[in-house]
């Protein structure tokens, strides 16, 4: 009887031992999509008073975490059983970020408000309604996000058990969400760790410096974030179109990698947009 628990036991390892390997190997294969991930979740938990950044970005995390419990049994499903359906997803996922991409370009040449105008309209609208459009659009960002790590971690170990699939995709869901919304709260709370500083040290010697360093950086930071979060939701729609369109696979062969699946990227946005934008006009007319 203890042989046989001792053996059990063994078998286990053995199982954590080839899950920490795949695990390993799908992580180094999803870093560009996670990096991406990062970029444009970071992006979108901005913006809020600072009482409120972390409880929006608890619960973009909340979601985040609800749409890996969805996604991840419904992605081992369909690759039993209907393959090309994730195929399908991932491209329709694909167009949904190149509009998100394309429309924030579009809105930000054209139909940027006049100076003052953000601020009052800011000020009428509902702070709870305003945060749960936003928590809601990053939620259904992170979920095409999602797909596109799970599927990555999926292929990874295709040709191992299925045990071993579901406990790596699974090992590599948590990773992305704990790890991405982690290093977005560090950088949404900059500001406070800068002024924390300042406190303690009475405004005096390198630590204050620092302060003022995290408080002055933090607006750049967010900057930055802004512009390559888009650019990373059109790279990201590109490389969907490119790696399962096989059409596209081929097309543009000489150009680079980023070049191509960026510009694949911001024409099926245009197309995106256009389409969303007459079907409005079509059945929303008065």
């Amino acid at each position: 009887m203890a042989s046989g628990f001792f053996a059990i036991l063994d078998d286990i390892s053995a199982l954590m031992d080839d899950v920490a390997t795949t695990a390993k190997v799908a992580t180094r294969k999803t870093a560009g999509i996670l990096g991406d991930d990062l970029a444009v979740n970071a992006e979108k938990a901005t913006g809020f008073l600072a009482s409120r950044e972390l409880p929006v970005l608890w619960a973009i995390t909340k979601g985040s975490l609800i749409n890996k419990l969805i996604i991840v049994p419904i992605a081992l499903v369909l690759n039993v059983f209907l393959p090309v359906a994730i195929k399908v997803i991932l491209i329709l996922g694909g167009f949904y970020l190149a509009y998100e991409g394309v429309e924030k370009i579009i809105e930000y040449l054209f139909h940027r408000p006049k100076e003052g105008h953000e601020v009052v309209e800011e000020s009428n609208e509902s702070r709870n309604g305003a945060e749960k459009i936003k928590i809601k659009s990053a939620v259904t960002t992170d979920f095409i996000l999602s797909i596109e790590i799970v599927i990555i971690a999926l292929g990874t170990v295709l040709e191992k058990s299925l045990s071993i699939q579901i406990l790596t995709v699974s090992v590599v869901a948590l990773l992305a969400t704990v790890g991405v919304y982690g290093i977005v709260a560090l950088i949404v709370r900059m500001d406070d760790a800068g002024f924390n500083l300042i406190k303690r040290t009475q405004n005096k010697g390198w630590l204050a410096k620092l302060g003022h360093l995290l408080v002055n950086l933090l607006p750049v930071v967010i900057k930055c974030l802004g512009v390559i979060g888009t650019v990373a939701l059109i790279l990201v729609s590109g490389g969907i179109f490119v790696h399962n369109i096989d059409y596209l696979h081929h097309m543009l062969a000489t150009w680079p990698s980023f070049l191509k699946e960026m510009a694949i990227g911001f024409v099926a946005g245009l197309i995106a947009v256009a389409i969303l934008t007459i079907g409005k006009k079509v059945f929303f007319r008065g």
